[in-house]
């Protein structure tokens, strides 16, 4: 019998054993176990079943009746089990949790983490995961048009170029620099709008509110941080960009814009060094009258 670990396929059971069964094609002399617990009831031999293959604790071949979370065919979202010395291990719905090693690991992992993964084999025919999931994404082609609802997940930031989108964790979006108001990182979810089609099929993305209601909600999200500052921030639009995602939850671009909408609207007075609030204003933000 000749399989491959991460694939589904029929197998016929040769023989029982008291701890489950063995598969394998008919005439194989040995084949590959399904615990006892997996076995379908009243099973027996000569009976085909459909099981997912990959490899147990001791490194052996092993079938499963399951059905994984994340295969080698579709990248899904999975949780965090454990971070290790080695790696982290991830919740993939089967006994044995599933290994990510550090390089294919994008940003710091944390246990609890909810991030996007590919399925690889790696050299000793081992299942692992990997963020690195550009691979495994495809061009949504006509199936999304401008100004359609879309979600996703964010695998990769480059500040420069904006927060990469896997649309319904298969397609490929950008949600470009200029567009983020709010800093990401990757395993986070995003909800957006298509704003354009590219003619090889991927997906620029924009915010699911139109540009003038996010900036007004940005702005009053950076009015009541400095309204807990007591009024004054200790640090002016030049403050970095780890600094505005501490505090506002907002990346810079989106910060700088609200801070601009606030300015000239009269709500705030700027120094090299501060922001302050002005005497008049709090949290509501809107035009003067």
């Amino acid at each position: 019998m000749t399989r491959s670990v991460g694939t589904f396929c029929e197998l016929t059971i040769l023989y029982e054993k008291d701890f489950g069964v063995f598969l394998g094609d008919p005439g194989d002399e040995k084949g590959v176990l399904l615990p006892k617990k997996q076995v379908p009831a009243g099973a027996k031999a000569g009976d085909n079943v459909r099981v997912f293959l990959y490899k147990d604790s001791e490194d052996r071949v092993i079938a499963t009746t399951r059905t994984p979370l994340v295969t080698l065919e579709q990248p899904a979202v999975l949780t965090v089990r454990e971070c290790t010395h080695i790696g982290a291990f991830l919740d993939w719905g089967l006994d044995k949790d599933l290994f990510m090693p550090f390089r294919e690991q994008e940003g710091q992992v944390r246990r609890g983490d909810h991030v996007l993964v590919r399925l690889y084999t790696d050299k000793s025919e081992r299942l692992c995961a990997s963020m690195k999931v550009s691979s495994a994404l495809t061009a949504a082609g006509d199936l999304f048009k401008v100004g359609d609802l879309v979600t996703g997940t964010v695998y990769g930031v480059n500040p420069k170029v904006g927060a990469f989108i896997a649309v319904n964790d298969r397609y490929f979006g950008l949600l470009p620099a200029q567009n983020m108001n709010a800093a990401y990182r990757p395993g986070d979810t995003f909800t957006g709008r298509v704003v354009r089609v590219r003619p090889d099929g991927k997906l620029d993305l924009g915010a699911e509110r139109p540009a003038y209601l996010q900036m007004e909600e940005d702005a009053k999200k950076v009015c009541a941080v400095i309204e807990d500052f007591g009024g004054e921030l200790p640090f002016g639009e030049k403050a970095s960009p780890e600094v505005i995602k501490k505090e506002f939850q907002l990346s810079k671009a989106a910060f700088k814009r609200a801070i601009s909408y606030l300015l000239k609207n009269g709500k705030v007075e700027l120094s090299e060094n501060s922001i302050r609030l002005l005497p008049d204003s709090d949290a509501t933000t809107g035009p003067k009258a």
